[in-house]
């Protein structure tokens, strides 16, 4: 093989690997557990498994979960630039920012996985589960909340509406989805479950936020430490923190099994450490802010996982 050729397939390599980059892969562990959630869910409540529906609905949430990872490094582009001191939790994937890529691939990607979502939403009605319209409403409702989260016309992050939009989006419509594509209806527990966990994601989106202060200053992106200063969102951090346990465990009376919340107690520690962190202002000192948002990030998914092993016990 000619040494052109094979710099020209070690070229095509790395072009595939910066794509691959640029989505963020490590993230979607999450909308698996969690599309995941609501299917089981629905199978503690004596729902039978849909394989079909299951595997269009989790198509449908992964394609929407990356067209959100490459079109916010699209839009974000700006921001992302300004910002001094990204993580490996925020900032972007820094592929355009390094120039890996040019910046409009990240624009067709992310309109191709919403050409995906869309197929696979096709694929879910012709799978012919039970309830079609709420299935395709709650699927709709995540992709249209996904693109305008940082994409015109809304670019709702600029307005201060983000994270309560990721909140929503993210535990709240991606268990709900998992839920409804299997039972065809929605009933109190899918929600009861993810109220907690949506409180957990504010205080997780509110601790990435400390290193993109900067740059999102620049721009003039409406992030809430932007909008209310580090020390009010440390302190909200912290709020949310406390609210995900109470409301995990005042939903037992509601309904929920009370596995759900005895499996939480293990949580407490992790919880606590954030919350000793906040206090001790680690939110103020750049060389935390990894450690500060890997505590954030591990408490949201350990929680979505506590979840997942306190129903699957019920089975």
């Amino acid at each position: 093989m000619s040494h052109s050729r094979i710099l020209q397939q070690r070229n095509i390599w790395q072009v595939a690997l910066a794509v691959v980059q640029l989505g963020r892969p490590k993230f979607l562990l999450g909308g698996f557990a969690l599309h995941g959630l609501g299917a089981l869910t629905a199978l503690v409540q004596g729902y039978s498994f849909q394989l079909a529906a299951y595997c269009w609905g989790q198509l449908a949430t992964t394609a929407i979960q990356l067209m959100t990872h490459y079109s916010n490094d699209y839009f974000d582009y700006q921001a992302d630039l300004a910002n001094p001191s990204p993580t490996c939790w925020s900032g972007g994937s820094r592929v355009l920012v390094r120039g890996l890529l040019p910046r409009s691939t990240a624009l067709w990607v992310a309109v191709s996985l919403a050409g995906v979502a869309c197929l696979a939403m096709l694929g879910l009605a012709l799978s012919q589960p039970p309830s079609l319209g709420l299935s395709l409403l709650v699927l709709a409702a995540m992709l249209v909340l996904s693109w305008s989260y940082s994409s015109p016309p809304l670019r709702l992050h600029t307005r201060g509406l983000g994270e309560p939009t990721v909140a929503i989006v993210v535990p709240l419509l991606t268990p709900i989805a998992g839920f409804v594509v299997q039972a065809g209806e929605l009933t109190w527990l899918p929600v009861l479950l993810c109220v907690p966990l949506s409180m957990f994601l504010m205080a997780m989106l509110l601790t990435l936020e400390f290193p993109d202060e900067v740059g999102d200053r620049t721009v003039q992106k409406k992030s809430w430490v932007v909008v209310l200063g580090a020390r009010r969102v440390a302190n909200l951090c912290s709020l949310f923190v406390v609210l995900g346990f109470l409301t995990s465990l005042a939903s037992s009376p509601l309904g929920v099994p009370s596995a759900v919340a005895s499996a939480w107690l293990w949580l407490i520690p992790l919880g606590l450490l954030q919350l000793v962190r906040m206090w001790r202002r680690d939110w103020r000192r750049p060389e935390t802010w990894n450690s500060l948002a890997f505590g954030s990030v591990a408490l949201f998914f350990l929680a979505v996982v506590a979840d997942l092993v306190a129903l699957y016990t019920l089975l």
